[in-house]
């Protein structure tokens, strides 16, 4: 598929890596439709990209299921699907106010996992109907995991488990939608600069990149949004998980 013809459904679209991708498939012809809960944000950046912007949790089956479907009409279809909304949940299962609290464990998992899976079922019922392209293909879904999938830090039990979902669904969600010419990949991103690394240190950015060993900088954003474009463009890729990370390995803590 050319980027020229993408029409996107990005969820987390109006920041971070979201906002990103978004940027790069319009600079490249393509449409988007950006699906977030940050309302200033999202007006912003729907009058930068032309775009439509429409509220969204990801959590909610019937607000995904919706909003997907206004997208479809807004763009006139829908060929691409990508997951970033999600949560970091930073908490230690026996924390010093005591264990952790089953409900923070449970909205990780609702945001990063059954969220990214709710986009990828609504999108892909609309997409199974798309006239076949090339090699027979009608759509392309990219989720967004990260490298704590495999190796988590002390503090991510709940982010891990969650990302590490993402992982375990890619291959069997691809085998399944095969048959529909519907192809799902997975990105696996390592440290990247994100809002949430600005309100830190500068010390302790230092200090993360020193831990990459090459690039050892920070990954920017625009290095995930030429990572799924390329997935987009390579109908060859599906069913995996691709590390985006420098070579890093995340230390116990």
């Amino acid at each position: 598929m050319k980027l020229n013809q993408v029409k996107a459904v990005i969820t987390g679209g109006v920041s971070g890596l979201g906002l990103a991708t978004a940027r790069h498939f319009v600079s490249n012809g393509g449409s988007v439709t950006l699906l977030d809960i940050n309302d200033n944000a999202g007006q912003a950046v729907s009058e930068e990209l032309g775009a439509t912007y429409i509220r969204t949790d990801v959590t909610s089956e019937s607000e995904v299921k919706q909003a997907v479907k206004q997208a479809h009409e807004g763009m006139g279809g829908i060929n691409v699907a990508v997951s970033c909304a999600g949560v970091i949940g930073a908490g230690r299962v026996l924390g010093r106010e005591g264990p952790m609290d089953l409900d923070f464990f449970s909205t990780v998992i609702q945001i990063n996992l059954v969220g990214t899976f709710n986009v990828a079922k609504a999108a892909a019922a609309l997409m199974e109907k798309n006239e076949p392209g090339e090699d027979g293909e009608r759509g392309v879904i990219i989720n967004t995991a990260s490298v704590a999938a495999y190796e988590g830090q002390i503090g991510q039990a709940a982010y891990s488990a969650s990302k590490g979902g993402v992982v375990g669904m890619t291959l069997p969600i691809a085998r399944e939608l095969a048959r529909c010419g519907i192809r799902m990949v997975t990105i696996a991103p390592g440290i990247f600069w994100t809002p949430m690394v600005d309100n830190m240190p500068d010390a302790v950015q230092e200090s993360l990149s020193a831990s990459i060993p090459f690039p050892s900088r920070l990954g920017q954003p625009e290095e995930f949004a030429t990572t799924a474009a390329h997935i987009v463009e390579n109908v060859y890729l599906n069913g995996t998980t691709i590390r985006l990370d420098g070579a890093t390995r995340l230390a116990p803590k």
